[in-house]
């Protein structure tokens, strides 16, 4: 029975005592991000591998817990922990509405809905820009004196990096529970037919609402600890086109598997920043991304984890 926890256990010993100690300082900065990314990667794998359903929106769910943390983080005295999860209940609220439409639809038209909602975020991440500590609602300002605040245990870089992975953790475990209890059996039958789920007494418009708004909590909680993490957040990170490149990366990382979820963090944005530091185009990693998706579609319908837990499992004849 503990089998299965031994792994993911070891892992994340390995992260949390390791990584900060071996990782130069820029690169602990850019893994941080890899890993805050892979928790909304996690998001699009509740819904695509329990329910088969597309959100291209996450991206943008991220940008709006980012900007719910900042707010908080000027406007109110809120530990930053307390901020993040507030950041992450919100979003959460935020994706239940988005589920609305797959109640009706699925497939393409529903790709299409959820890009619509993020190409509206864009816009008003645009207009409005995110909090840096100025006066009103709005909280923005011309030149901001005000600092983002980290907790007191995980003020340096690295430290924050270890709290990371203990938020990343959580978000994990938070999905495997869903999955072996009620909401994944249910996920299960509604994927399969949702006549036959609805004929077995299975609420499936609640079921679908659930795993949007846990994809949405998920993307909350990684928007606030990008927002403290960087102490600044840019519209342009948040554009309707990262949640397409975040979605087909998910598939190519392995949506069925916490494997695959860290994967496609280091993808997303590991990978990019590789490539500029051996002198690169970051461009490159389009391409790259663009072969691996066929790869993936062709021959790894389970991803890149996928076929290295399958290689691990296979026992040497």
């Amino acid at each position: 029975m503990l089998r299965p926890l031994f792994v993911p256990l070891i892992v994340f010993l390995v992260a949390v005592l390791l990584l900060p100690l071996v990782l130069p300082a820029l690169w602990i900065k850019v893994v941080t991000s890899s890993l805050i990314f892979a928790l909304a990667a996690a998001g699009i794998s509740v819904l695509f591998a329990q329910l088969g359903l597309i959100n291209l929106g996450q991206v943008a769910l991220v940008g709006v817990g980012g900007w719910i943390a900042l707010r908080l983080n000027y406007a109110t005295p809120l530990p930053v922990t307390a901020i993040i999860a507030i950041a992450g209940m919100i979003t959460a609220l935020i994706g239940a509405v988005l589920a609305l439409p797959a109640l009706r639809i699925r497939g393409l038209y529903l790709a299409l809905v959820t890009l619509m909602a993020a190409g509206a975020f864009q816009i008003l991440f645009n207009a409005f820009q995110f909090p840096n500590g100025g006066p009103g609602f709005w909280g923005v300002a011309q030149q901001s004196g005000a600092e983002i605040r980290r907790p007191s245990f995980a003020q340096s870089d690295a430290a924050y990096l270890r709290y990371t992975i203990c938020v990343l953790s959580f978000g994990f475990g938070l999905v495997a529970l869903h999955r072996i209890t009620a909401p994944g059996r249910a996920w299960a039958m509604i994927r399969q037919s949702e006549a036959n789920a609805m004929a077995a007494g299975i609420n499936v418009t609640f079921y679908k609402i659930w795993a949007f708004a846990l994809s949405g909590l998920l993307a909350g909680i990684a928007g606030g600890l990008l927002a403290h993490a960087l102490g600044q957040l840019d519209a342009r990170s948040f554009l309707a086109a990262e949640g397409i490149l975040l979605f087909a990366l998910t598939v190519v990382g392995g949506a069925f598997s916490w494997v695959g979820a860290i994967i496609t963090g280091i993808l997303y944005k590991l990978l990019p920043a590789l490539l500029n530091d051996f002198g690169v185009s970051a461009d490159l990693a389009l391409i790259i991304f663009g072969a691996a998706l066929l790869h993936a579609i062709m021959t790894a319908p389970r991803g890149i984890a996928g076929q290295l837990l399958g290689a691990l499992q296979r026992k040497p004849t």
